[in-house]
């Protein structure tokens, strides 16, 4: 996809080689029980998401660093016990969570690689299948990777059915914590700064619910999808690809003004777009130049956390319930124009759209009513329309579809086991659908500049890489050291 400037040597023909595979339970029994779950988290089929953490060389042994990854581990998963349980199917054919403290698969390995020999930028030849672990039973699965060097990489997959980004997210910092504590004082869980909360009645329905129209838009019963298409020869020949880019401070700056361009994106007392919402306008208008026909459309969606929405400010306890609530708390609303509209219009017009199609989904209610929604369809399980594909009726085949996940409160300075914090680490979710998916993180460098995973069909990347190459710039370990 293009020679890269000061592009340091890679290896992706490495070899990993499990040492020793073994199953960490909590360190404090449980008392064995359901946890049922929420009429959110029936709206994520099963698939697992990925993360990974690169370290420089620990100065303890390997020894050492396994036995305070797993110590931390142990004694984390007292509080997150729903990550040492398992998903199981209900009588009703909907999948439960049995607390019975099964334990997370752990695995450590060995790579004959440098870490500044990783290919960041292509993470589907130098990390998945490799540093990230196939998980295989239970709900968390880890890797604890040594390399030829010395440093080590951490890794993890989740079953995004009981954890979202925001839950995974406080696991991670929690295990970090407890792991550090464990070297140089018995850990215990009193020691976190917060523990989880599975309190599912914050999200119970209402009676009777009160649904709006929009959600019928945003979400579609499994019982009304259409049957499955067969792959056609041109998806078959431009396939959906992982790659890790950077983006500066400026590059985000200068987008953002250009976003704010017109008087209408100025709103109120002067509240300017985003820059998540300025981001996705410049991403959904590359996206929409790379189709091969003008009158093809293009989805976008966005992630929208409804944490501080249900909290609303006016119940402390509940907001603090809110902030702790682990499990998932998403909806992801999405507008849908023509290639042509998108390449056609300034980039401030399509901020405007972003900012229309988001305003639906920034509300109590509009949560309150997703959760009555479910209700609704109970039982029988549901999904995003994004997901689906197709674009206006009738053009169903003349569609692409992307959803962009914020991953700005990615705390990757916070994931420090004891040996340092990392020199970089993503999450990594290359799903297996049609939709392609995209999160931007804070970068490690600071600065103000952004990571960015991209999981996209190789003619959009492309499309990228050719015209805002100054923007989207592959990830390399000489920018991240410089």
């Amino acid at each position: 996809m293009g020679s890269i400037e000061g592009y340091r040597a890679v290896e992706n023909n490495f070899t990993v080689t499990v040492t020793k595979e073994e199953v960490v339970a909590a360190v404090l029994p449980l008392q064995e029980h359901w946890l049922p779950l929420s009429n959110l988290d029936l709206l994520l089929p099963p698939l697992d998401v990925g993360v990974f953490f690169c370290y420089d060389k620990p100065a303890a042994t390997g020894t050492a660093v396994v036995g305070a990854l797993k110590k931390g581990l142990a004694e984390a998963l007292v509080s997150f016990y729903a990550l040492a349980g398992e998903v199981v199917t209900n009588s009703v054919d909907e999948p439960e969570l049995l607390c019975n403290n099964r334990g997370v698969d752990f695995v450590e390995a060995e790579a004959d690689v440098e870490l500044r020999s990783l290919d960041l930028y292509n993470p589907d030849d130098s990390i998945e299948g490799k540093l990230v672990p196939q998980k295989k039973n239970g709900v968390l699965a880890i890797q604890a990777t040594f390399l030829r060097c010395g440093g080590i990489v951490v890794a993890c997959s989740f079953d995004h059915r009981i954890a979202d980004a925001y839950s995974a997210n406080m696991f991670l910092v929690s295990w970090a914590h407890l792991a550090q504590l464990s070297q140089s004082a018995k850990p215990t869980i009193s020691t976190l700064d917060s523990r989880p909360c599975f309190r599912r009645s914050l999200l119970s329905p209402r009676r009777p619910g009160v649904i709006h129209p929009s959600i019928d838009r945003m979400f579609v019963p499994v019982s009304e999808l259409p049957p499955p298409k067969q792959p056609s020869a041109e998806s078959l020949s431009d396939p959906v690809i992982s790659r890790i880019y950077y983006i500066t401070a400026d590059q985000l700056n200068h987008i953002q003004s250009l976003a704010n361009s017109s008087a209408s994106n100025v709103v109120g007392d002067g509240v300017k777009r985003t820059k998540l919402e300025s981001f996705c306008a410049f991403l959904w208008r590359m996206v929409a130049a790379s189709a091969n026909s003008k009158r093809v459309i293009t989805k976008m969606g966005i992630v929208v956390d409804g944490r501080r929405r249900l909290s609303d400010g006016r119940d402390k306890q509940k907001a603090s319930l809110m902030g702790s609530y682990f499990g998932n708390v998403l909806s992801i609303p999405y507008g849908e124009e023509s290639a042509r509209e998108l390449t056609g219009k300034s980039l401030s017009w399509v901020a405007d759209k972003v900012h229309e199609f988001l305003e639906d989904a920034l509300t109590e209610e509009h949560f309150l009513g997703l959760v009555d929604w479910v209700e609704a369809h109970r039982p029988g399980g549901a999904v995003a329309s994004i997901y689906v594909g197709g674009g206006e009726e009738g053009e169903e085949d003349e569609s692409s579809a992307f959803v962009v996940s914020s991953g700005q409160r990615f705390p990757e300075e916070k994931v420090d086991f004891g040996w340092g914090r990392p020199v970089f680490g993503s999450y990594h979710f290359p799903w297996g659908g049609d939709a392609g998916y995209v999160m931007p993180m804070p970068s490690p460098v600071g600065k103000g500049d952004w990571v960015v995973y991209m999981h996209l069909r190789k003619g959009q990347l492309e499309k990228i890489e050719s015209e805002a190459g100054q923007v989207f710039r592959p990830l390399t370990w000489d920018y991240l050291l410089h």
